[in-house]
């Protein structure tokens, strides 16, 4: 209890004190209805442990005070908006940065940058963006033979055995992620795997106790986090120096060394990538393989989706857009697993959502957990539906809560790339079987994850 605890608080600290560090403090009352503090110095922090999550206790907040609700962190009002109108509404202007980056990059220390005018940071999101379209466009063979050597192995499985997601999901995003943003160096499985331990260590941190100051209490902990994001970073400069020395431009790290980047802006991005790409990529994949082992029809669409658009031939980048019905799979996924349950951003002007005015130096909590499954907007929206994407008002509100469209996350983008190369080799060749019984409990942190391993079983597509 007391790590589930530790958990709970820790995400909070981190999704305030990475939006609001920067920025002085406001403490003007905001006036919108909501909770008053239960604890003079901690605000509502208790209330939110208590929950369990900020998820359920964002949940619980807007089914009590509605779509526009407040609450304390500390001695600062934060608001938080539950409805599509509501974000709509929501004047802000600052988009040059990505909340979850920022989030990401405090918590790691990270700071180069992040004080720099709009046109400076506007240039560096583009120019990471950048870096992940080439590495797409001149490393998708690589996707698709990684895709392949997974859906081969799973061909070899008896039918009644059953098969880990996460596991072979996690693996096979972490191959993807580190071969395309770095290079060959991680064909071989040995530095996969090393890379990997690192990159658990640092990830379970991020979901623990980092700010809260809980690693300060344990040594061995601290040590230990330490350690590995010293080992990850020396791994990233060192294969800077290798590629940066011949020159090559085919990697996510290649397009960075061309441009104008510190080496401590290069390492940074390519720490982020390294980490966020690989936890978003994963749990796309293994959300979209659940929610298509429960449902037989669904995978027949996609079957036959598959077979007319690509016929024989495999996947390719430039047919992508034309799976249409893959990509309504992808974002039902994204929408029923809530992939990314909270977004949060600072109000740089006053704004005004309904009759409520949002003070300047405001913190805004975007509750996308919330929205995902507002009945107000989703028809039955806890039911898993691909078909819902048809409609264009669906897809405009989901664009709104930018999953798609010129908002989208960099990573997000990136992992509907391999989710897609995934779904369409595995629609051609496998059925998937849910396990009866199995419940999938969820951990809504930065990424939503399966508290527990999830297991499918697979069978041949005649």
């Amino acid at each position: 209890m007391l790590d589930f605890a530790i958990f709970a608080v820790t995400f909070v600290i981190i999704l305030v004190g990475a939006v609001l560090y920067l920025y002085p403090s406001s403490r003007r009352a905001s006036g919108i209805p909501g909770l008053n503090p239960t604890d003079e110095k901690d605000g509502n922090l208790q209330d939110i442990v208590n929950r369990g999550s900020l998820h359920e206790f964002l949940v619980s907040l807007h089914q009590e005070f509605g779509s526009v609700a407040s609450f304390w962190f500390g001695g600062r009002p934060v608001v938080s908006l539950g409805s599509v109108d509501q974000l709509r509404q929501h004047i802000n202007p600052n988009h040059t940065t990505d909340s979850f980056e920022t989030m990401l990059k405090s918590l790691l220390g990270y700071q180069s940058g992040m004080g720099g005018g709009a046109s400076e940071t506007m240039i560096r999101k583009k120019l990471y963006e950048s870096a992940i379209n080439n590495t797409l466009r001149n490393s998708f063979p690589l996707v698709l033979k990684l895709v392949e050597e997974l859906v081969g192995k799973w061909k070899s499985i008896p039918e009644d055995q059953h098969t880990p997601l996460c596991a072979h999901l996690l693996g096979l995003a972490m191959k993807t992620v580190t071969q395309l943003a770095l290079g060959e160096r991680f064909n071989d499985d040995a530095e996969v795997i090393s890379f990997r331990k690192n990159h658990d260590a640092i990830w379970s941190e991020i979901g623990k106790g980092y700010l809260d100051g809980s690693l300060e209490k344990s040594s061995s902990r601290k040590g230990h986090y330490e350690k590995a994001l010293s080992e990850m970073e020396s791994v990233l400069l060192s294969v800077a120096k290798e590629r940066k020395a011949h020159k090559k431009q085919t990697v996510f790290v290649d397009t960075l060394l061309q441009s104008s980047l510190t080496e401590r802006q290069i390492l940074e991005d390519s720490m982020v990538f390294s980490l966020a790409g690989c936890v978003i990529t994963a749990n796309l994949c293994i959300w979209a393989l659940h929610f298509l082992s429960t449902s037989e029809e669904v995978q027949d669409k996609l079957y036959q989706e598959v077979t007319e658009v690509l016929g024989s031939d495999p996947v390719s980048l430039d047919k992508i857009p034309q799976l249409r019905y893959c990509q309504q799979v992808l974002n039902e996924t994204v929408r029923t697993a809530k992939l990314t349950p909270i977004a949060a951003r600072l109000q740089e002007v006053e704004g005004k959502v309904d009759q409520h005015m949002i003070p300047k130096e405001t913190l805004v909590i975007y509750a996308l957990g919330v929205v995902l499954q507002d009945s107000n907007t989703w028809s039955a929206p806890y039911r898993f539906d691909p078909d819902r994407f048809v409609e264009e008002s669906v897809e405009k509100s989901f664009c709104l809560l930018g999953f798609s469209g010129n908002q989208t996350c960099p990573e997000l983008s990136f992992a509907y790339t391999v989710a897609t190369v995934l779904l369409s080799t595995i629609a051609r060749q496998l059925k998937l079987h849910k396990l009866k019984g199995q419940v999938m409990d969820v951990r809504s942190a930065l990424v939503s994850t399966p508290k527990d391993e999830t297991w499918i079983t697979v069978s041949r597509r005649s």
